[in-house]
């Protein structure tokens, strides 16, 4: 029987969760304080200097515009969201498939190196055209897009995490002849899970711009159709509604990876 003192497993103690809100607040707060500011700072100089809402509207009046489109940024939102999401999926897994290549072979890292490096040197305005023009500019020429983009930064971390593992992990294992896949999945991998997040974390970022680049190409729907959209008829609160709904989309794709990484030991 479990005394007092002792804590069930997959049970949290209120000193545990506890200590985590403060963990998280101490996290939150100085960003939000910071916003804080900007926000009072911005109301109060369109205030003061009487400019145009057409120009700078206030933070009030992206407020308004938010509620008002509500329905039209959710819906761009869910667009942009899938698409991203799809981009950075197919960017993660063919990444890691040449990262994994290229570290388990020396003529694998020496053919695919400088086609990577080469897609990643290529903007994704020059190679959109081609794109749209051999399979269209629907929902998968963009998220193809996207995956170009998404590629170099997961399979560059992690080829530097899977090459960084001590030597004397890999000796050990090999002094006990481990098997290769063995050492792989249980060595290498878990010593190379922080270099392979952070790789993971900037494509989540770049993802969601790449998607919106695509879509001003396209102009047919989802956030970069949105910005596009409302600059041109210039409502700009809407823009700027548009612009705020982008960035918490962009924070989220970010934070996704980030709270799996510390969900898990990898160690």
């Amino acid at each position: 029987m479990a005394t007092s003192d002792e804590q069930l497993p997959g049970v949290e103690t209120p000193a545990v969760s506890g200590g985590r809100l403060r963990r998280l607040l101490t996290r939150v707060w100085p960003p939000v304080l910071v916003l804080g500011v900007i926000l009072a700072c911005w109301q109060w100089y369109v205030a003061v200097s009487g400019v145009p809402s057409v120009i700078l509207p206030s933070p009030a009046d992206v407020v308004a515009a938010g509620i008002a489109g509500r329905a039209t940024l959710f819906s761009a939102a869910a667009t942009t969201a899938l698409t991203a999401g799809l981009g950075l999926g197919g960017g993660v897994v063919v990444g890691l498939g040449l990262a994994f290549a290229m570290v388990g072979s020396r003529t694998a890292s020496a053919v695919f190196h400088p086609y990577l490096v080469a897609l990643r040197i290529a903007p994704l305005i020059a190679i959109a055209p081609l794109v749209f023009l051999w399979i269209g500019d629907g929902l998968l020429s963009r998220a193809l897009l996207v995956s170009t983009m998404t590629v170099f930064p997961v399979a560059v971390a992690s080829v530097d995490g899977l090459r960084a593992v001590p030597r004397e992990y890999t000796d050990l294992a090999r002094s006990v002849d481990a098997p290769p896949i063995r050492t792989f999945l249980r060595i290498r991998i878990p010593a190379a899970a922080p270099s392979v997040f952070a790789g993971v974390k900037l494509a989540a970022a770049l993802a969601v711009v790449g998607t919106v680049v695509a879509e001003f190409l396209t102009l047919q729907s989802g956030i970069g159709y949105q910005l596009f959209d409302s600059a041109e008829y210039l409502d700009t609160s809407t823009t700027f509604a548009a612009l705020a709904t982008l960035v918490g989309l962009g924070l989220t794709f970010y934070l996704v990876p980030a709270a799996v990484e510390r969900r898990f030991d990898w160690g």
